[in-house]
């Protein structure tokens, strides 16, 4: 039995037509939209931290002695 995506593509899927391939990707990625929007949350923290890194970046681009108009 295959056990990686590798095996599965070559023993399964590379002798499909390429709309049987198609067909295949869009339910895989039909059902990984599924997981993803249940596990899609941003926590306080990650919020935070997403704030905290942008404001590090901009900072970086824009020192306070630069003139930036």
């Amino acid at each position: 039995m295959a056990t990686t995506a590798q095996e599965v593509f070559a023993t399964n899927v590379h002798d499909l037509s390429a709309p049987e391939q198609l067909r295949l990707a869009s339910m895989i990625l039909q059902d990984l939209t599924r997981v993803v929007d249940q596990a899609d949350a941003w926590s306080e923290q990650d919020q935070h931290d997403l704030t905290a890194f942008s404001l590090q970046y901009a900072g970086g681009l824009y020192p306070e002695d630069e003139d930036i108009a």
